[in-house]
């Protein structure tokens, strides 16, 4: 398909720059083929029904992102080093990580960096688009613990660039959910659960089920090419537990919704599931790519945040809801003020093959 047909202009005011003071006081669009109402995350305990369950990513974000030093070459002439910002995605080793480096122009093999008091790593391999292999002076337990001392929140360029990452980021940019590192970016839609929003879908009689899925980089990016069919998309590292999965498929079959929270749960269901639905247990790699066309096999609901044009999450919406449906339910949102990207509101979709068509 034609990336093109999955832009859209948004005002730069909509732009979500912190979260909603309390996390569940965040607006909510329910979305339902032609329907839209508008409510707050408050209100999903009175949306779902007992007997549903809803499906978490206990990810939880690393403090990935670093500023580093490299030294002035000797052949250069240059007398200060050069500021080098890197951006940790994937640990290849106990010591060794892919990381994207900028400017990576100004970064050659061999070159060693220098990331605050206790920190170096040497670029073993460079890649395009500014990726690099890093190998630290330090490794496992210890190299992860001078890591979170020294690395700040990744947070996307739409927000870092428009503010400094501070310290409210560590805590606004995990979600209640978080408990396996390994993510270099938030699952947003988790950010808007607090502890009481849980026990009252609970006491509701709403399951909860989790998975792991380790967000990367390349989630929140913009499609470049021109059409769907020439965008690799970025593979993340994933895992359902036997127990987790078994829970799943018996709420099912019982009769109940399965509600995916966020894209990155729903993409895991989805490379789990087998031909009917069954979830199998999981571990390893996905790099599923969802547009329009697509026939999910698992979830009724997708709750998930509001996303940036040309990006696989907004196709990824947009086939599991209806395309008209989203532009229409985009176009809503923001002539109603919402707010949008990672920090922002969200929507509660109905998937549109299984919508009853409105009289």
């Amino acid at each position: 398909m034609r990336v093109d047909l999955f832009d859209f202009d948004l005002p730069e005011q909509r732009i979500a720059l912190r979260p909603a003071p309390k996390r569940d006081q965040a607006r909510l669009l329910l979305v339902k083929a032609d329907q839209r109402q508008d409510h707050s995350i408050s209100d999903l305990p009175q949306l779902l029904n007992s007997g549903d369950i809803l499906v978490i990513n206990n990810t939880r974000v690393i403090p990935a992102y670093l500023q580093a030093l490299r030294p002035p070459r000797e052949e250069g002439g240059a007398t200060q080093p050069v500021s080098i910002d890197l951006t940790l995605h994937e640990r290849t080793d106990a010591k060794s990580w892919l990381a994207f480096a900028r400017p990576g122009k100004r970064l050659q093999i061999n070159d060693r960096l220098t990331i605050g008091t206790q920190l170096e790593a040497v670029i073993t391999a460079k890649r395009d688009n500014g990726e690099v292999m890093l190998q630290f002076n330090r490794s496992g337990a210890q190299l992860d613990a001078v890591i979170a001392t020294e690395g700040r929140m990744p947070l996307p360029p739409y927000i870092a660039g428009r503010r400094p990452v501070d310290a409210r980021d560590r805590e606004d940019y995990q979600t209640v959910f978080a408990t396996h590192d390994g993510a270099v970016a938030a699952p947003t839609a988790g950010l808007h659960f607090t502890t009481s929003l849980i026990e009252a879908l609970t006491d509701k009689g709403v399951d909860i089920a989790e998975l792991t899925l380790h967000v990367g980089p390349g989630t929140f990016l913009t499609v470049k090419a021109e059409d769907t069919e020439d965008h690799v998309i970025h593979s993340e590292k994933g895992q359902i537990e036997p127990h987790m999965a078994e829970r799943i498929n018996r709420a099912r079959a019982r009769g109940g919704r399965v509600i995916a929270l966020g894209t990155t749960s729903l993409r895991l269901l989805e490379a789990a599931a087998s031909h009917d639905g069954h979830i199998e247990p999981f571990r390893g790699e996905i790099d599923l790519f969802i547009t329009p066309g697509y026939r999910f096999k698992t979830a009724d609901m997708l709750l998930t945040n509001f996303h940036l044009p040309r990006s696989t999450l907004f196709m990824l919406v947009c086939a599991f809801a209806g395309f008209q449906a989203m532009h229409d339910a985009y176009g809503h949102a923001i002539g109603s003020g919402y707010r949008f990207y990672s920090y922002g509101d969200a929507n509660l979709l109905f998937r549109h093959d299984l919508c009853v068509p409105s009289p």
